[in-house]
């Protein structure tokens, strides 16, 4: 959770009393993105009303957060850190339950809005019918590269967690995560355009 410097908001309590005293814009990379949807259930739950802003991309919503056009996003780690490092928007939060390794000073949501979670994550998936033996054996050789201590370094650069799941952990994880964010989406009525 990033904001344009003009915000006169150093934290999420801060920036909740904010956004119910000033009309607000909160930027995306595109209507239904996981950055919008964050940004939906933090409305949700923090009680706050903003107007959602979709651009075609993370650059230009992040271009225009900069600029000062819109005031808020919630984009992912990864695709902030290397403005916030530069001083050209403020982290408020990372929308993970636990700490950034890669921004340990910043607070999560979770910290003032109790139960928040938003997390962005890519995953490597095959054909059902793919059979049990080579899911495993792309299992076993993906979480071996995902234990190379280089790549842990770059993902933690990157202000990224490395999660390496079973198939049957991270079935149960794409399962928990629909039913989540359906949830989200229905209360916020997006729809596809």
């Amino acid at each position: 959770m990033a904001v344009n410097l003009s915000v006169p908001a150093n934290s999420v309590p801060e920036f909740i009393a904010y956004a119910k005293a000033n009309p607000l814009n909160m930027a995306s990379p595109g209507i239904g993105s996981g950055p919008h949807i964050a940004g939906e259930l933090f409305k949700i739950m923090a009680g706050v009303d903003m107007v959602h802003v979709p651009y075609r991309g993370a650059g230009p919503s992040l271009t225009d957060l900069i600029r000062g056009r819109v005031q808020v996003t919630f984009e992912s780690t990864p695709a902030l850190i290397a403005h916030i490092r530069a001083g050209r928007v403020r982290a408020l939060a990372v929308t993970t339950t636990t700490r950034s390794d890669a921004l340990p000073h910043v607070a999560t949501v979770d910290e003032s809005v109790p139960g928040y979670e938003a997390s962005s994550w890519y995953g490597v998936g095959a054909q059902k019918a793919t059979p049990a033996e080579v899911v495993g054996r792309l299992n076993k050789e993906i979480n071996a590269g995902l234990a190379d201590p280089k790549i842990k370094v770059r993902f933690a650069d990157l202000g990224s967690d490395v999660l390496a799941l079973s198939p049957v952990d991270f079935g149960k994880l794409i399962a928990d995560e629909t039913e989540k964010w359906g949830k989200v989406i229905r209360a916020a009525n997006i729809k596809l355009e």
